[in-house]
């Protein structure tokens, strides 16, 4: 799954490399379940090493009468991220579950583009990996694309998954002329400088992967854990 770069090229990019991306999951045989809702177990896997899947999105575990912050540790400082729980519930809830089972553990920031965004949420570390299902888009909301802000990666309308990216640059905000992307949470001032340090991280192209940007990190930038505080 991936983003865009910069302004409408960037964005085109982005749609090209999304519907690229879903095609070659498809043919892989690993095409997340279309169906949400319901409890949220787990789906059978060969590999006892591989990352955590569902068959279906969690149930509504948040209560959206509180508010609920996740702090992430990575492998370059820790930042926070106020979650909007009223403007998009639905996602929030799905990123404090997958955070609550160690989704993220290890996960890899796969894709830095310094006046853009920086990428991550992908097992795989790929932009092709995701929980196993896909849920729908939350887009009607007061917020906008800037740095801090927090948002949905995705391959098309209403297939959000687990990956996720952090606007860490004003380009960020070409995505406004169409927010296609749900908008879950901000990062807070203080941790603005940790998503500094990860946006620094050199890149180069990948040659395998579908942008034709350089946006692959040359140094592995992980999340090593994500902690839920509720209020």
């Amino acid at each position: 799954m991936k983003l865009a770069t910069t302004s409408m090229k960037s964005k085109m990019l982005l749609t090209a490399s999304l519907l690229t991306l879903t095609l070659i999951v498809s043919a892989c045989g690993n095409k997340p379940a279309e169906s949400t809702g319901g409890t949220a177990t787990p789906a059978a896997s060969t590999a006892a090493s591989a990352p955590k899947q569902w068959s279906k999105a969690p149930d509504m575990i948040i209560d959206t009468n509180k508010t609920y912050q996740a702090e992430v540790t990575t492998s370059k400082g820790t930042f926070t991220i106020d979650l909007y729980t009223k403007e998009a519930p639905k996602t929030v809830n799905n990123f404090v579950f997958l955070s609550k089972e160690g989704f993220y553990n290890n996960v890899t920031f796969h894709r830095i583009i310094k006046t853009f965004m920086i990428q991550t949420g992908d097992p795989q570390g790929t932009g092709r990996g995701g929980p196993g299902y896909k849920f729908a888009d939350e887009l009607k909301t007061t917020h906008t694309y800037e740095p801090g802000t927090v948002a949905m990666a995705n391959s098309g309308a209403n297939t959000n998954g687990s990956q996720f990216f952090i606007c860490s640059g004003t380009d960020c905000a070409s995505l406004n002329k169409k927010p296609d992307y749900t908008i879950f949470g901000k990062v807070t001032a203080d941790g603005m400088a940790t998503i500094a340090k990860i946006a620094e991280t050199p890149v180069e192209r990948d040659p395998n992967g579908v942008d034709a940007s350089a946006s692959k990190p040359k140094e592995k930038v992980t999340i090593n854990t994500i902690s839920i505080k509720e209020k």
